[in-house]
């Protein structure tokens, strides 16, 4: 072979050094195409805030929760609400006591009304009007009757949900037979006895009461009076128990008397006994949450038509009225912030009017919100269901006080069972309702002793 010559030489190493810095070239010109494509592409999507919910809806009411649950996801892609049935509202808020301390629990919790004071107590919450104030959340056409029993000291600690109060039910087709204006229910104790009297027959007593401490509850608060001192435990925090005053002996010898002369029956502590027995026609009067309002019409739907009346009262011209029953959702403190701020975002699609209607129509709980009652869907259940009216007027009428406002204490859950077991004491002839309530009072008074001495350390 030839070898090669000078000028040859000088070619080849030119010709390799033009294909070294194309290729470089090329290089860079990939590097730079690379970085302008990522600049174009979209950052990654960040993963949604998952907010927590602990409730205790079952059955046809725990699918109305999930409804709105859902609708909540599909509108905001940037947070998630996964809602965790915990059983009843006494093992909800004992699951909770035990995740305490803890990364465990719940970003928002669902509470019985008298769970409040225990939450309030546990300083695990971050009361609501924080995000009120910060976000100036306009609270002025929510029910002024419902925030009042979840404010303390002017502050709202937790937003009502599900609300509803006792109205009395009664049987319009009895109370014709029995010469009784159908359309004008029995308001005060006196009434309520001479109707059950007329309406006990073969086959029929006037009515009958479920053993629930709620009840007591409610019928102090409608004759004005309170359950237990220092304000119903508002003004400075419960010391004793009330129970054995004028209002609770009045109500359970007028209780007790109706049931000696067999005109009112005892059939133990379940409402659902005494629903089965109203809708069988059994009894021609009863006691019940307006939650309960649909399946009661329902169950007498082509048996007799149901009327619905304001809660007894004692005495007519006592000004009185009905405390708020139901839950309200409490949102932990020991939770990141913005998923705190994410509860609270849940918290207000919950409160609004389109969400309350829903809500309220499957459900048969009170909207907390006056607008809802403008959603077609509610004018629509009003029509079809006009027994909630009373309801709706019920509580609009109900005086404002520390009454109705409605007892707090931390061991409430106790003290309504020892309310119960006074009263099954009595209308089985075992004490008198001084001696019962006495009794009672007394037990509860030193929980509370206990209680404070704990909340005090």
């Amino acid at each position: 072979m030839k070898p090669f010559g000078k000028k040859s030489l000088a070619m080849l190493l030119l010709s390799c050094m033009m294909l070294v810095a194309s290729g470089c070239g090329s290089k860079a010109a990939d590097t730079k195409e690379d970085t302008a494509a990522a600049a174009e592409a979209p950052a990654k999507q960040e993963d949604p805030i998952k907010v927590v919910w602990w409730h205790s809806m079952s059955g046809d009411v725990g699918k109305a929760a999930q409804q709105l649950v859902d609708e909540f996801n599909a509108g905001h892609k940037d947070i998630v609400v996964q809602a965790e049935y915990q059983g009843k509202y006494d093992e909800s808020l004992n699951k909770l006591k035990a995740s305490l301390g803890s990364d465990s629990g719940p970003s928002l919790i669902q509470v019985y009304e008298i769970g409040s004071r225990f939450m309030i107590d546990s300083k695990a919450i971050t009361p609501v009007q924080q995000f009120i104030d910060a976000d100036k959340y306009d609270t002025s056409t929510l029910e002024p009757n419902i925030l009042n029993y979840y404010t303390f000291d002017s502050k709202l600690y937790s937003m009502p949900f599900n609300t509803s109060n006792p109205i009395l039910y009664y049987n319009k087709d009895a109370f014709k037979a029995a010469g009784l204006d159908p359309e004008k229910p029995p308001a005060t104790y006196e009434e309520v006895a001479e109707a059950a009297k007329k309406l006990t027959k073969p086959g029929q007593a006037g009515g009958s009461f479920a053993i629930y401490g709620w009840f007591m509850e409610q019928l102090f608060a409608n004759q004005g009076a309170e359950l237990l001192d220092n304000g119903n435990g508002r003004t400075q925090p419960a010391a004793s128990s009330l129970l054995s005053s004028d209002a609770g002996v009045k109500t359970l010898d007028w209780w007790k008397k109706m049931v000696d002369e067999k005109s009112m029956l005892n059939l133990g502590r379940k409402t659902d006994d005494t629903s089965k027995a109203f809708a069988a026609g059994q009894i021609a009067m009863t006691l019940d949450s307006t939650a309960s309002l649909r399946s009661i019409v329902k169950s007498a739907d082509g048996k007799f038509e149901v009327g619905t009346g304001f809660l007894p009262k004692a005495d007519a011209n006592v000004k009185g009225g009905v405390i708020v029953g139901g839950a309200s959702n409490w949102i932990l403190n020991n939770r990141p912030e913005a998923e705190q701020k994410a509860a609270w975002e849940f918290i207000k699609f919950l409160a609004e009017p389109k969400s309350q209607a829903e809500w309220h129509i499957n459900t048969g709980y009170f909207p907390i919100t006056q607008k809802a009652y403008d959603e077609q869907i509610v004018k629509d259940n009003m029509t079809k269901y006009p027994q909630f009216q009373t309801a709706v007027d019920q509580l609009h009428q109900t005086e404002p006080n520390l009454a109705t406002q409605g007892a707090v204490m931390g061991v409430f859950p106790e003290a309504r069972q020892l309310t119960e077991t006074a009263i099954e004491e009595v209308l089985n002839s075992k004490k008198t309702s001084k001696q019962a309530l006495d009794d009672a009072a007394k037990a509860i008074t030193s929980k509370i002793e206990e209680y404070n001495k704990t909340v005090s350390k």
